[in-house]
């Protein structure tokens, strides 16, 4: 296809930064091998670096294929599901990439989850082996019974800090009661002798179709299940997000990694892609504020991924002018709108770009994003990837391509869009219709070819950046014994972008306290899934079928905080 051809199929790509190819040649390797290409060109470039410590990228690929020795030891088969239980840290990098070269499967959980929370993905995931913090081992070996799990490796938040900080860090972790005791047996293994033995010695002969990773999320239906990223999906969207940022000539290669790598959208853009790159990770466990302030003033990063709220907190900080952020490049914001206030104050502490982009678990996640130089459109996700189509259709049927400037549901299709859903070959035929993803998004796209997330066609919240389903929030609040009816709508908050609040309806005679309700959640659901608030209500707004209006509701909640 000629340039002209192209042209008329994507508008969209006279607006590509010079530099940025219009398609892409993705290698048919498994993913793990962005690690062993970086390792053979550069060996010895800090490839992460953590609380001051850097571990070479010979280094890492020696962790990563002594740790799929060590899985393989313990028996795992190609194709068996590992799950990862891990905050930021050198143990989730090595963890994922030597569960993909020992031929499993990686399945990141967000490692705030509790009890119920763990039970239920283990048993939908079928994961036969674990990788834990220390700090969160006691819910997975709770929540071990009536899943396939059968060993769990256990790591510490220290261990591969420099060597002061790691003597020190366990006087005061004990001292906050911070210091669990863990013994280990025939099925629970120290990591440190998980990587201590020989190396993988023959890999899985794996494919671009095989899955890498299963990754949950609430899909088009807000019923979590887990999409499933191929090697070929990933190393595709690996690619393309690496092209979106031209390299310039002084550029020192590092990201910072805060976002936590358990989301797709930091697995992509901060890990594979910055690996892919042989760049440097500088991983923070959690985000705070003056934290990575001081992270970049002393690493000089280049690009720094990130959500609305990130950038607010960093340009609003009151000690923001005490630092040098002046090597920040490229921020590309995702999760969330980006508010054109916060987009202006960050750039002019910073003379960075920071822009709006888009994307979906089920694609890997990035599918749009605005041009990083040249024209770019405040309120809007930008313009495809190369290689990635878009285009919006009818909300009913979602057979018609609309014209210009309505709106109707986002659907696009390219190399990054997932297999399917693990085991749910319904909603994978709802999602996936001849090759075009239906995001679950209303969209529309003006005559630039720049594309508008108008509204959710799912009920998924977006929290500081972090995905709450209010279906399950809401089974929550209906297993508390005074709750007759519930409903969780999101509010827009300065801080988190967005937070859920929680309508209820008491049980005739029965009696409760917003606290009391509040503690059952918390005691059920990790913290940010947690209602800020509860209304009591002694009815719901309904439709004639039932169905509670939840944008009433949002409407009510919302105009009470003017």
């Amino acid at each position: 296809m000629d340039d002209r051809a192209l042209l008329e199929l994507r508008p969209w790509l006279r607006h590509y930064e010079p530099g940025v190819p219009k398609t892409i040649v993705y290698p048919a390797r498994p993913l793990q091998h962005l690690l062993d290409d970086a390792a053979g060109r550069y060996p010895d470039r800090p490839a992460v670096t953590f609380f001051g410590r850097d571990l070479t990228y010979k280094t890492l690929r020696d962790l990563v294929d002594r740790f799929a020795g060590g899985l393989q030891a313990l028996g795992l088969q190609p194709g068996e599901r590992v799950s990862l239980h891990l905050p930021n840290c050198p143990q989730f990098v090595i963890a994922y990439y030597g569960t993909l070269k020992a031929g499993g499967v990686v399945v990141p959980f967000n490692p705030l989850y509790v009890e119920r929370e763990i039970a239920g993905q283990l048993a939908d995931c079928g994961a036969s082996i674990a990788v834990t913090l220390d700090l969160f081992a006691g819910r997975v070996m709770a929540a071990k019974a009536g899943s396939r799990l059968e060993h769990i490796i256990v790591t510490r938040i220290n261990e591969f800090f420099p060597a002061p900080l790691r003597l020190l860090y366990p006087l005061r972790a004990r001292r906050r009661g911070e210091w669990p005791r863990i013994t280990p047996d025939a099925t629970t293994h120290p990591f440190k002798a998980t990587t201590a033995g020989a190396p993988v010695a023959v890999q899985a002969d794996q494919r671009n179709t095989d899955t890498a990773v299963l990754l949950y999320t609430g899909g088009t239906t807000g019923t979590p299940k887990a999409a499933m990223l191929t090697h070929g999906n990933l190393v595709a969207n690996a690619y393309q997000s690496a092209h979106w940022y031209v390299t310039p000539p002084d550029a020192t290669g590092t990201t910072v990694g805060v976002l936590p790598l358990f989301h797709s959208y930091a697995m992509t853009v901060v890990m594979n892609g910055t690996l892919l790159r042989g760049g440097r990770m500088v991983l923070l466990p959690r985000f705070e504020a003056e934290a990575v302030l001081k992270i970049i003033a002393r690493y000089r990063p280049d690009q720094l991924p990130g959500v609305p709220t990130l950038y607010n907190a960093l340009a609003s900080h009151p000690a923001v002018g005490r630092y040098d952020l002046s090597s920040v490049r490229a921020c590309i914001s995702g999760a969330a709108a980006l508010p054109a206030e916060v987009q202006s104050r960050f750039e002019r502490v910073t003379g960075g770009s920071l822009v709006e982009g888009y994307g979906l678990t089920e694609a890997s996640p990035v599918t749009h994003v605005n041009p990083l130089a040249g024209q770019r459109k405040p309120g809007s996700i930008g313009i495809p990837v190369p290689d990635t189509d878009a285009r919006v259709v009818d909300l009913e049927g979602g057979t018609t391509t609309l014209p210009t400037g309505e709106a109707g549901e986002l659907v696009v299709r390219g190399p990054q869009v997932m297999a399917g859903y693990w085991n749910k070959l319904t909603e994978t035929a709802a999602a996936l219709r001849d090759e075009w993803l239906f995001t679950g998004d209303v969209a529309r796209m003006d005559e630039d070819g720049f594309f508008y997330i108008v509204d959710r066609k799912k009920e998924m919240l977006i929290t500081g950046g972090l995905n709450v389903y209010p279906r399950e929030v809401e089974e929550v609040l209906f297993a508390h014994p005074a709750v007759l009816e519930a409903a969780l709508v999101g509010i827009p908050d300065p801080h988190k972008g967005e937070v859920g609040r929680a309508f209820v309806v008491l049980r005739p005679g029965a009696q409760a306290t917003e606290e009391e309700i509040l503690a059952h959640c918390r005691e059920r659901l990790a913290r940010y899934k947690v209602p800020k608030g509860i209304e009591f209500r002694e009815s719901l707004p309904k439709s004639l079928i039932g169905k509670v209006l939840r944008r009433v509701l949002a409407e009510e909640a919302r105009a009470g905080q003017l």
